[in-house]
């Protein structure tokens, strides 16, 4: 297996966090939401051991967030899925993809989900670590490869 299911307690330690990413896709179950599509909003913390990059200024030693932000909103954008949870996945995935990325949150939010109901949001979060023996996640491309 390739990625930890638990959430880990990392409420400190150096992270990247990048909120509010836009991208419009397809996913979902009913045929309307695969027709239609729908906008969706990302949310990724990435956890990175930022000191080297930081103490020679070196930008190769931590995880470049503008090809991040390309890679989440690619994988987003890509064939559709029915669950925002595979979304979740894949997303982490990706980001787990970069060298330097330790441990993901993803939040992928739903605004435009069909529900009867009022409501300001539907959400999934999840959370993924790597692992020493890393394997590829969930048909998730390379850093740097077309998402």
């Amino acid at each position: 297996m390739a990625e930890q299911h638990a959430p880990l307690d990392r409420r400190g330690g150096d992270r990247i966090a990048l909120t509010g990413l836009r991208a419009f896709a397809h996913h979902g179950v009913f045929d309307f939401e695969r027709a239609e599509g729908q906008p969706f909003v990302i949310d990724v913390t990435v956890w990175v051991d930022l000191a080297a990059a930081a103490s020679g200024d070196e930008l190769a030693r931590t995880v470049h967030y503008g090809e991040l932000a390309n890679a989440v909103v690619g994988a987003v954008e890509r064939d559709p899925v029915d669950l925002i949870e595979t979304v979740a996945e894949r997303v982490a995935g990706v980001a787990l993809g970069f060298e330097a990325v330790d441990e993901v949150e993803v939040t992928v939010h739903k605004p435009q989900a069909p529900i009867e109901v009022p409501f300001d949001d539907v959400a999934v979060t999840i959370v993924r670590r790597r692992r020493a023996e890393h394997a590829s996640l969930v048909d998730a491309p390379a850093a740097g490869d077309p998402a």
